[in-house]
Parts: structure tokens; sequence; C-alpha cells
């Protein structure tokens, strides 16, 4: 028993030497174990996968009946996207007819390349309707009033974009669905009080869909759009911590 006493001791010395290496202190800003409030409150406050946690949170905020996870989920769904459409960039040209020629290569051709298509058209489907269901929970548990208003209206722009993604990215195709599909939105933009014309002549780059049209889609869908997206998750994420996390 000393022995094994001592040897413990020992490891116990040799680990707090560890800890307290320039080195290891350099990459490494939690000290372990964890033994007190304080040094809960520095996992938090050094974490990368929590940080969007206060360093306090209700209990109840946490559980899975509570949020189901919905806004993690539709972050996730936004990675699985980035990865699977910047892997589908290496196989797509903006340009007519070569956009619909590499739409057949992924599906028949490319090796895994419907999976990859089918995983990125699915993710951006779940997408949708997560976010959604997201702002349904947020709204019916209140979580929009003060003082997460701001929050909630930076959501509400996340929704929306989430929307124009999934609508930019129907074109890319250029099959007879996406074509007919983008003209019948673009026509009730058209309608749209005093800048409807203005929105429609923007969105086409002209008065029909041909390859500007296409081109612009590419554009928004794979640059634009993701880097704003981008932004206001962060901004998201930064608001829900500094808002006192989840109500």
């Amino acid at each position: 028993m000393n022995k094994l006493s001592s040897f413990q001791q020992q490891l116990a010395q040799l680990w707090e030497a560890l800890q307290n290496n320039r080195i290891w202190c350099s990459i490494f800003r939690t000290r372990l174990p964890i033994r007190t409030s304080l040094d809960r409150s520095l996992v938090i406050f050094n974490s990368l996968t929590m940080h969007i946690h206060p360093v306090k949170v209700r209990e109840r905020a946490i559980r899975f009946s509570y949020t189901f996870y919905l806004g993690m989920v539709s972050f996730f769904l936004f990675l699985i996207l980035t990865v699977t459409g910047i892997v589908l960039m290496l196989y797509y040209q903006p340009a007519i007819p070569n956009a619909y020629e590499n739409m057949k290569d992924l599906q028949y051709v490319v090796s895994y390349g419907t999976l990859l298509r089918n995983m990125h058209r699915w993710a951006a489907h779940l997408m949708v309707l997560t976010v959604f269901l997201h702002m349904l929970r947020v709204f019916y548990s209140g979580a929009y009033k003060p003082p997460r208003e701001f929050n909630w209206v930076i959501g509400v722009l996340l929704l929306v974009l989430t929307l124009l993604l999934s609508y930019t990215g129907y074109l890319l195709p250029y099959d007879q669905l996406a074509y007919w599909a983008v003209t019948v939105g673009a026509n009730i933009i058209n309608y749209l009080p005093l800048v409807g014309k203005n929105i429609r002549l923007l969105l086409l780059g002209g008065n029909q869909i041909d390859e500007y049209t296409l081109v612009r889609f590419y554009v928004l869908h794979c640059l634009l759009l993701p880097l704003v997206i981008t932004g206001l998750i962060a901004l998201h994420f930064w608001r829900i911590r500094k808002d006192g996390g989840l109500k």
C-alpha cells in the first residue's frame, strides 16, 4: 500500500510538473483535474466547442427535450453543405451547356458522385427544415424577449438567407425543373411593389434566364451568401453567450 501510495504521489507530481511546463501552458489553458468552480468556469472560457454557453447555464436549458439541439443541428448541416459544396465545385462549371453535363457526369461518371450530390441536396433540405423548426421553438418558448431581441433579428436574417441559399442552388444543375422553377420564382419577385422589377433584373442579370443568370446564382450560392451566413452565425453564437445563454 505504501509503495502504491508513493507511486501515486510521484504520478501526481509528474502531472503537476507537466501542467506547469511552459510548452504545455502555451497549448492548453485548462488545468486538470477539475476540482473547483473556477476550474469549471475555465473549461467554458477556454473551450472551442463550448464557447456558445456562458459560464453558468440553466440545467433545463441544456436538456435535449428543451431545444432538441435544433440550432446546433442546423450549424452542422451548414458545415456538411460547405464541405460537400467545395468538393462539388471541383467538378462544376457555371456555363451552358457544361452545367447540365457536369451534373450528369457526377451522377454516372464520377466515383461516389451521386452520393456526394445527394448529401449536399438532402443537407440543404434538412437545413431549411431545422432552421424553421428552431425559429418556432424560440418563438413558442419566448426566447426572443429582452435582452435577446437583437439575436432574434439575426435568426430571422439567417432564416431568410438559408432560403436564398436553397433558391440560388436550385438553378445550378440547369435542367428543365430548375429552369422553370427559377422562372416562376423570378416572376413572383417581379410583382413586389416598387422594387420588384429591379430585384428581378439584378438577380437574373437581364430580362431572361441565361448564362449571366447562372453565373450570378453560382457566385451568390458559393461565395456571397455562405460568407454572410458564416459571419451571422458567429455573431449569433456570440450573442447567445453574452445574453446569458439559452433561456
